[in-house]
């Protein structure tokens, strides 16, 4: 019996064939081939429907960038500041964070002012007892060391207090950051926030890493322009690394860095960002992807920030020395075990924990998890896991001590988890965080009331069909569509991620002809496809599928393109995002024999699954009508490459399907 399908509603983007074709006959994603309609709407789905539009989009030509000093009216004080520091030899500090965007954006500063001459020095809080950003006890060290000019990094737009008593104190202080504003802005002598520059500047999107790098060239200019050439590489591989790492938007200003960042980042200039990548396996000595850093190196260096000492990773990223380099990227490969086994073992009790609750999370419409004895600091990527697993937004928290839980939480669409710990804001001691994810403490006598505060704030805003994850699809494709040439022109697209997401194809009726368990702890699914493209088959893998064994023989997929290269080999195969039923192209012999009907003047024919559960019909013309029990969504086909979602409860398709029903004798 087969298991399980996963538990995933599907939002498949509209397709337009005629606005397609136009745009594949004007470009040329690979030059001297067609441009195939696949990845025509690919681009249209992102917003892209000229060929002066895909021109930068792919090419990077087109637009020139704007200087920051136009959007960010303190930089040129922050220039000067420094430019002072450096001169006069003063104590320069830097407070970053513990993680990877934090980290980049304090090593990014610290090559670049060292290279010009800069007396710095630097404070990572403590992720155990000092919790984010810069405080009191930290201000009172760069005091007492003689430091004069403090800068944060990707912190200290809500640290007033801190702020406030740096200045008191005589301290000359720099923000850099990019979290949103508090209402109160901290009395800084600058501060550098793409919050608080215009919403359309391509500069918007940037991470803190962003800020630290925009500051760190205009000071390279300032200082030694005819350096610029030889730092400004450095500076641009830690920008993409972190930015990358903290899954800022790739769009605007981000990917147009990010996209010339992977191409130095196979053969860093960092001594440390080589061993890493020698540690990891990431790269392919030509050119990196955003995979190789959201997968491999940024996991590295974010297990540092989680259970380890942050100053590994500053190290790391700015020793001149190959044996410390070395011995600094082993520590982050060692401590990214660690952190895998505790977020494996972490979750198994959480899934424990919560199948023991008899689904009850569905009727609460989230799912509130606390227990003792987990690492705070990993809690949040199990809370994302169980996300996946579940559908519904997370709240996981284990207990410091007796009086207190400290948690994070992680989100669906549909549900604001900052807005949601606002409506609860009575019951913690402290939150923060944005809609998709945050963090909280709380006294440990509050949990019954959080979670009943909870489900009244989920009830408000969720409605049972919103539980299922939602998997964004651009469009459907053939399966003998999916070749070498597809693959190539998909990866000319890159770099993708946040804001851009990777293609997502989906194939309606596909044959499982192999499938079987993989991986060390038996938890992912090979399998084999078949498909006129390849003679044995297309080979595909499920992260994290096991549970779904065995899938049905035939199945919708939906997927992404990937590239295997093992033995001096290369193939193309396909990362399974989704799965379910059959829905379009159903097998007739699976079905009764079709019926036919009239409806509002007009012929239709139609037939019924064997299981009761799809529900097709087409008229004359082609057009065909899909209806899945159980789904407020059907999905109406003008043609092989146009289908679109429709709603069941429309009057014409309600009706059409109900005199579908009585024909079939439903």
């Amino acid at each position: 019996m087969s298991a399980t399908l996963p538990s995933h509603r599907w939002q498949i983007a509209p397709t337009d064939l005629d606005t397609a074709m136009d745009l594949a006959r004007s470009i040329e994603i690979i030059p001297d081939h067609p441009t195939s309609l696949l990845i025509a709407q690919v681009l249209i789905n992102r917003g892209i429907s000229s060929a002066a539009q895909v021109e930068h989009y792919v090419h990077g030509r087109g637009q020139d960038l704007p200087s920051p000093t136009i959007d960010f009216r303190d930089l040129k004080t922050s220039v000067d500041l420094l430019e002072t520091a450096i001169a006069q030899g003063s104590k320069i500090a830097i407070c970053g964070d513990y993680d990877a965007d934090g980290m980049t954006s304090t090593a990014l500063l610290i090559r670049a002012l060292r290279e010009l001459g800069g007396n710095v020095h630097y404070e990572i809080p403590s992720r155990m007892s000092d919790g984010y950003g810069i405080n009191k006890r930290i201000v009172e060290k760069f005091h007492a060391d003689g430091i004069e000019l403090v800068m944060t990094v990707d912190n200290g737009i809500s640290a007033y207090e801190a702020i406030e008593h740096a200045v008191n104190l005589g301290l000359k202080v720099i923000i850099t950051d990019h979290h949103d504003l508090p209402p109160k802005l901290p009395p800084a002598h600058a501060i550098l926030n793409p919050k608080l520059i215009p919403t359309d500047s391509v500069y918007y999107s940037i991470a803190g890493v962003g800020v630290a790098y925009l500051l760190a060239i205009e000071l390279i200019e300032r200082i030694d322009s005819d350096r610029t050439a030889s730092l400004a590489p450095q500076m641009l591989e830690l920008f993409t690394l972190g930015t990358i790492a903290d899954l800022a938007a790739l769009t605007g200003i981000n990917r147009t860095l990010v996209r010339q960042g992977l191409k130095l980042l196979a053969k860093s200039q960092i001594l440390g960002v080589q061993a890493l990548i020698t540690a990891s396996g990431a790269g392919d000595n030509k050119q990196m992807k955003p995979e190789d850093i959201g997968f491999k190196l940024g996991p590295r260096i974010n297990a540092i920030g989680r259970i380890g000492d942050p100053q590994t990773v500053i190290e790391l990223l700015t020793t001149t020395d190959p044996e410390v380099a070395q011995e600094r990227a082993q520590e982050c490969e060692a401590t990214n075990r660690q952190r895998q086994e505790l977020c494996a073992q972490i979750e198994e009790e959480a899934i424990d924990i919560v199948e023991a609750m008899d689904r009850q999370y569905l009727l609460d419409r989230v799912l509130v998890v606390v227990a003792e004895g987990w690492h705070h600091g990993v809690i949040g990527i199990v809370a994302s896991r169980l996300v996946e697993r579940y559908g519904v937004p997370v709240f996981i928290g284990t207990y410091e001590n007796a009086q207190h839980i400290r948690g994070s939480a992680r989100s669906i669409p549909e549900f604001n988890i900052f807005a949601s710990l606002e409506f609860c804001h009575d019951l913690l001691l402290k939150y923060g965080g944005h809609p998709a994810a945050g963090g909280f403490s709380m006294d440990s006598d509050n949990l019954p009331e959080l979670q009943q505060r909870m489900r009244t704030f989920a009830h408000k805003c969720l409605e049972p069909e919103h539980l299922k994850t939602l998997v964004k699809v651009d469009v459907q494709a053939e399966l003998s569509e999916i070749d070498r040439y597809t693959y190539e022109q998909i990866d000319a697209v890159q770099p993708c991620g946040m804001g851009n997401p990777e293609p997502v194809f989906w194939s309606s009726n596909v044959r499982i002809a192999e499938q079987r368990i993989i991986g060390k702890d038996e938890s992912h699914l090979k399998v084999t496809i078949d498909s006129p493209a390849f003679p044995k088959g297309i080979k595909g893998v499920g992260w994290r599928w096991a549970e779904y064994y065995p899938l049905p023989d035939r199945l919708d997929i939906a997927y992404k393109l990937r590239e295997n290269k093992w033995n001096g080999q290369s193939n193309i195969e396909i990362e399974l995002v989704s799965a379910r039923a059959v829905s379009l192209a159903m097998d007739h012999s699976q079905t009764a024999a079709p019926c036919s009907f009239s409806f509002q003047e007009r012929e239709y024919q139609c037939e019924l699954a064997a299981d009761g559960q799809a529900l097709k019909i087409w008229n004359n013309s082609g057009h065909t009508l899909t209806a899945i029990k159980g789904q407020k969504t059907a999905i109406l086909a003008i043609s092989a490459q146009k289908t679109k979602e429709v709603s069941v409860k429309e009057p014409y398709f309600f009706q059409l399907i109900k005199t579908a029903m009585a024909k079939v004798g439903v």
